[in-house]
């Protein structure tokens, strides 16, 4: 069991998780006394893990007596103090913070490693500025003298970092020189000798101990260039500690400090006019120490990436044999992969400081351009070094323009390999989409690959759909456009089919030979991982697994691999991804109804109505587009009413199926609405009166096979609400078109047998067969008045606007309740 898991083992049962504030006061009390011994040895250090527990493991805040915080401060400041001890009393008095009984101060600290305590402490106390100016302060004034004997400056570096991190403006431009310097000095000037082993103490510890030898390289070979990360040696001098630790922190410091007057008056007209030889003379011409501190730590910086660079380049050395390791990348052996995953993750940190110095100043651009184009084309083809991709096409995103350089095919290879080979890394996925979010506005103004290759980046989603939901909402929007939105809907409504293909290309390529050769091309394929490598469905994979857009073929193809893929249906990740796509297809309507002209918005509706018994089998999924779909079409309906006579051949086909009110009630019920809403000459002067009765005559016998009382049958197979609307469209279809009327007052009559029909009554409850027959004696009794009935059915697009007169769902404008009121006193007429 690791140490942490055995100490909370260990106290757990210990220690009340909830102790009172007397039981709390009675330990400190107890540490107090023991920490005021000459020596506090091992009682005081376990007293102190309970105090810590306890603060640490409990959420409310918890006050420490005034005299045991005091005795902690003493504690830790005494320099005979155990390590142990101090350690304790730092963490205890950070778990309190903030605490206004502190009066910690580092203004008289020398000691490097207690200075590294004690800051970090002030800087947890939450006033951040006063904390991060004095501690900073403090850091500076102690690098910038003679360190004392034993004392080292690796302690004051993590803290430096987490000052610029708490408070970036606590160092002035002169205390910035300070490090400036100091950090030239341990990236560019550290030993290439190994260090010294410690003594042990042991008997054979004699000064006659072996020399130590010179940092080798990667690839085991003498280091013959200055110290880097990259350099490796059995012990390491301080210096070379420093070198690593500067380098950790030499981004975040460029950031801060490194572009405020970065670049001479004339360094970008030098660059964009002399071009790259004559920035590469200048910048190897001037001898960098007659540079300002942050220019020469620049050069510097930019040297020790350009040599991490080189470096990254080296194949690795494997101790145990006498030769190269000869592999790299994916192919690295588990025995050297640290110093592998070094390699790439020094690489990448390395691309991009050299792309933070080149926006600081533009006469490092040309010289780091030939580096990389080298870097990119040795490492492109290598998927171990994928990542590494990324911050290479960032730097051509921000200088391609002022090099004049065509970056296309490095954005090609990034949109169309990575994604489709990659996608299962999910911190890959995550920084890949993140690097999207991050140049939104470049890729969508700048460059076409982008959009089309959407297909590619919608397999990071159904792969990692929980954790990229969120930043799939940005991304969505910049990939939507006319030209892709056909496609984005059909390949939204199939992502769980995708997340299920691509479970199975990664089943198939894992497969064994034999497994592969097992295949049969004429016999038809009894499992998912047989059909993918099946010519039959070999085409359908291909076009679902497509890495960018292909606006021409048709998704038809994929009918019969969702079938297939049905087997899958219930894996965890293809049901997870399918939860996200209701969320994604309302953002899609959304912001497809902000930039969709008419001709797209049939095609989104056309679409829509398709796929809607096209989906992939999963219930509840399917119930969920459902609800989403007949949503929208509401609102592209009302974006664009004349739809429903431009479409009339198609609505007329769909709201006719009876099919679809058992299978689809929610989308069928939203066609209905629309058609009897907007088939009006209110809203299209094309609409006919030919066009209102073959709509009228397909509405009725639909209301006739689902209202019908057979002998046979169980009961109504609709809800009310597909009845109750049913009725409404029909009515405002006769009320356009009055011929229609007796007709329709004729079906609304017999409502009220139909509700008191056994059938219905053992299926519907009291109140749906009241909300139906209400609604046919409304109705009626509108009808009994055509021109009445025409105003409040079809009114005009002004009072139609209204938020009174809103028809939303199944209800009736408010005008024909009131008539229906008027006309129950004045005749008291209830259809039978």
């Amino acid at each position: 069991m690791p140490s942490s898991l055995a100490f909370v083992a260990k106290y757990i049962g210990q220690v009340h998780w909830d102790a009172r504030p007397e039981e709390l006061r009675a330990l400190g009390a107890r540490a107090a006394a023991l920490l005021q011994q000459p020596e506090p040895g091992a009682e005081a250090a376990d007293c102190l893990r309970r105090i810590l527990l306890v603060v640490a493991a409990t959420k409310r805040h918890r006050k420490l007596d005034d005299k045991f915080v005091d005795v902690l401060e003493r504690a830790l400041c005494l320099p005979k103090c155990p390590p142990q001890i101090q350690v304790l009393c730092a963490a205890i008095l950070r778990e309190m913070s903030p605490s206004d009984k502190l009066t910690l101060s580092c203004h008289e600290i020398q000691e490097t490693k207690l200075l590294s305590t004690v800051g970090a402490i002030l800087l947890a106390q939450g006033n951040k500025k006063a904390a991060a100016l004095a501690v900073g302060q403090r850091v500076i004034k102690v690098l910038e003298g003679r360190l004392p004997e034993g004392q080292s400056s690796r302690h004051l570096l993590p803290l430096l970092s987490q000052v610029i991190s708490v408070f970036p403006a606590s160092l002035t431009e002169d205390q910035t020189n300070v490090v400036n310097k100091r950090m030239v000095d341990w990236l560019r000037y550290a030993s290439v000798q190994q260090g010294v082993a410690q003594p042990s103490g042991g008997f054979f510890s004699t000064p006659r101990a072996r020399q130590p030898g010179p940092v080798t390289e990667v690839d085991g070979s003498i280091a013959t260039d200055f110290f880097t990360v990259l350099s490796l040696g059995q012990h390491y001098t301080e210096d070379q500690w420093l070198n690593m630790q500067a380098f950790s922190m030499l981004r975040k410091w460029l950031l801060c400090y490194g572009g405020e007057g970065a670049s001479s008056p004339s360094s970008d007209d030098r660059s964009e006019v002399d071009g790259s030889v004559m920035s590469m003379v200048s910048a190897t011409s001037t001898s960098s120490r007659l540079l300002p501190p942050k220019e020469r730590l620049r050069e510097k910086a930019f040297e020790y990436c350009q040599r991490l660079v080189e470096q990254s380049n080296r194949r690795l050395w494997d101790p145990g044999s006498w030769g190269l390791l000869v592999v790299t990348g994916s192919e690295l052996g588990a025995l050297r992969k640290p110093d592998g995953d070094l390699q790439k993750a020094c690489l990448i940190e390395a691309v991009t400081i050299m792309d933070i110095i080149c926006r600081q100043d533009s006469s490092y651009v040309y010289r780091t351009l030939s580096c990389l184009k080298i870097l990119h084309g040795r490492i492109s083809r290598d998927l171990a070094y994928a990542w590494a991709l990324l911050p290479i096409a960032q730097f051509f995103l921000n200088h391609s323009e002022t090099a004049a350089v065509d970056s296309e095919a490095v954005y090609k290879h990034l949109f169309t390999r990575i994604p489709a080979q990659l996608f299962h890394s999910p911190m890959l996925a995550f920084e890949f989409i993140q690097f999207c979010r991050d140049n939104l506005r470049v890729f969508t103004e700048n460059f076409s690959i982008f959009r089309q290759s959407f297909p590619n980046l919608f397999k990071f989603l159904a792969w990692n759909s929980p954790s990229l939901i969120l930043e799939f909402m940005d991304l969505l929007p910049a990939l939507l456009g006319p030209d892709t939105a056909i496609e984005m809907l059909h390949l939204l409504l199939d992502l769980p089919c995708l997340a299920a293909a691509l479970d199975v290309q990664l089943r198939s390529a894992s497969a064994s030979a034999s497994e592969r050769a097992a295949c049969d091309p004429a016999a038809k394929p009894a499992s998912c991982l047989e059909a993918f490598r099946h010519p039959l469905y070999r085409s359908s994979f291909q076009y679902l697994l497509r890495t960018e857009a292909a606006p021409g073929d048709s998704p038809e193809r994929l009918a019969p691999l969702r079938q297939l893929l049905g087997s899958v249906a219930n894996s965890p990740r293809v049901v997870q991804c399918a939860e996200t796509v209701p969320v994604l297809l309302q953002l899609f309507f959304n912001t497809a109804s902000e930039c969709a002209d008419k001709p797209l918005i049939n095609q989104l509706v056309l679409v829509l109505l398709e796929r809607s018994d096209q989906l992939y089998e999963l219930p509840a999924f399917k119930a969920d587009v459902h609800r989403v779909l007949s949503s929208q079409l509401l609102l592209l309906c009302r974006l664009h009413p004349s739809l429903v006579v431009e479409l009339s051949k198609e609505l007329l086909e769909f709201s006719g199926t009876v099919g679809n009110i058992q299978n689809k009630e929610d989308v069928y019920t939203y066609v209905v609405w629309a058609i009897g809403e907007y088939m009006s000459v209110s809203y299209d002067k094309r609409c006919t009166v030919e066009q209102i009765n073959r709509f009228f005559e397909a509405l009725e016998a639909m209301l006739f096979e689902i209202t019908q009382l057979r002998p046979a049958a169980s009961g109504p197979p609709s809800s009310p609400r597909v009845i109750a609307v049913l009725m409404t469209a029909l009515t405002k279809l006769a009320s356009r078109s009055q011929d229609l009327i007796p007709r329709v007052s004729l079906f609304l009559s017999k409502m009220r047998a139909f509700v008191q029909h056994p059938a219905t009554a053992s299926v519907y409850s009291e109140q749906d067969s009241e909300e139906i027959l209400t609604r046919a004696t409304e109705l009626t009794n509108l009808l009994k008045m055509p021109s009445v009935a025409q105003f409040v059915l079809t009114p005009t697009a002004e009072v139609a606007g209204a938020e009174s007169q809103r028809d939303t769902h199944a209800a009736l404008p408010a005008a024909m309740k009131m008539v229906s009121r008027f006309m129950e006193r004045g005749a008291g007429f209830v259809p039978g």
